[in-house]
């Protein structure tokens, strides 16, 4: 009966001494190691790929900050003996309407920043994702804090003026609105991730 011929880089190859006993499994893992150090340039590659998304997702919320300023509904009051005079007929849901614009400017960042982070193709996967939802997290943080510095309310000093007329400042009453952006982004990565034709997402 023929024996079987060693295997390559086992302890039993032609030119290495048998020595009964001896594992197999630190070859196997020596063949092994490599594939696993070639995946840490591209993991690093991601990554600094990633940061930088992430940070121009982040500095896209001052566009949509300066946005909101814009297209948020106002009202203009008189300051009387006593209070405040609306000036027209100013809408009773104009909180309400603050908080709208800005939920729909940041759905729509969301839209375009899962749309934009699947659009670069060798860059696909978990890491773009989570920096996707990071930096819209941080362009929503941003458009809150820029547009209700750039249209305050009147200062107490304003409404005793009698005579003066006021604006209405933007105040987001339910911060939790701003994870709209984060939430939309993931969703269109996801749902365009279902719907790859391969395992790595037709990353290339």
């Amino acid at each position: 009966m023929s024996s079987s011929s060693p295997v390559p880089g086992s302890p039993a190859a032609p030119g290495r001494p048998v020595v009964p006993g001896a594992p197999v499994v630190p070859a196997v893992a020596a063949a092994v190691r490599p594939a696993g150090w070639r995946a840490l340039p591209e993991l690093r590659s991601d990554l600094r790929g990633a940061v930088v998304w992430a940070g121009l997702l982040g500095l896209s919320g001052l566009a949509v900050g300066l946005v909101w300023v814009w297209l948020a509904p106002r009202a203009r009051f008189e300051v009387v003996d006593g209070g405040a005079v609306p000036l027209g007929r100013p809408s009773a849901e104009l909180l309400v309407a603050d908080d709208a614009v800005l939920v729909l400017l940041l759905a729509g960042l969301g839209l375009l920043a899962g749309a934009g982070a699947w659009a670069v193709r060798r860059r696909r996967g978990v890491t773009w994702m989570v920096a996707t939802a990071l930096g819209t997290g941080v362009a929503g943080v941003l458009a809150w804090q820029l547009g209700e510095a750039l249209a305050p309310g009147p200062t107490a000093a304003q409404l005793r003026d009698v005579g003066a007329r006021v604006t209405t400042g933007l105040e987001l009453s339910s911060p939790p609105a701003l994870a709209v952006g984060p939430f939309v982004a993931l969703l269109v990565y996801v749902v365009v991730a279902l719907f790859a034709a391969s395992d790595d997402l037709g990353r290339g």
